[in-house]
């Protein structure tokens, strides 16, 4: 069975629904590791006996050295794939070119790179809003593309469409996993 690792920064509703749906059946999650101790994602590894890590980007001086940490602790466990979901840092080619990984960003890149995609999203001129999921690249949200899924905006309040784009985040996510596994 395949191994997977997720890396996530807060409430963790994505790791929750990648363990619930994955978990033991197309692929075992081995390791989640967080930035945040205070992330809520935590008490999910905790639920399903998941092993963990917090390691705090505060007690290093450089972005290579907080990656390098992320790097050896992710060799540990031996993933075939690493998951960012809503893992909210920007990675350097230290973790870039050593672990396969993917990424789910809420908006159709190469539209609305980086923080707020959503909110950027919803007031760009474009009929269709989305989510993408690509593999991570030492560009920021630049990675080839795995997949999109697309929400149409009109006639939606932004909360309804932060709705949407949420819940395609967890469909989108799962299938690119089992297509990153797979390929």
């Amino acid at each position: 069975m395949n191994k997977i690792a997720i890396l996530f920064s807060g409430k963790g509703t994505n790791f929750a629904h990648i363990v619930k749906t994955l978990h033991q059946k197309e692929c075992e999650v081995v390791f989640a590791l967080t930035n945040n101790p205070k992330a809520e994602g935590i008490a999910i590894a905790q639920r399903y006996a998941i092993p963990y890590g917090v390691v705090e980007p505060k007690h290093f001086e450089a972005r290579e050295a907080y990656d390098a940490v992320i790097v050896e602790t992710l060799k540990r466990y031996a993933p075939d794939l690493t998951v960012l979901a809503g893992f909210m840092r920007i990675l350097t080619p230290v973790f870039t070119e050593q672990i396969k990984a993917i990424n789910l960003h809420p908006s159709l890149l190469p539209r609305h790179k980086g923080l707020h995609a959503i909110e950027k999203s919803y007031k760009d001129s474009h009929d269709e809003g989305g989510v993408s999921v690509h593999y991570v690249s030492s560009e920021l949200d630049g990675g080839e593309l795995i997949l999109q899924k697309t929400v149409t905006k009109k006639d939606l309040s932004f909360e309804a469409y932060d709705r949407e784009v949420r819940t395609l985040e967890k469909e989108a996510l799962l299938e690119a996993i089992v297509i990153a596994l797979r390929g």
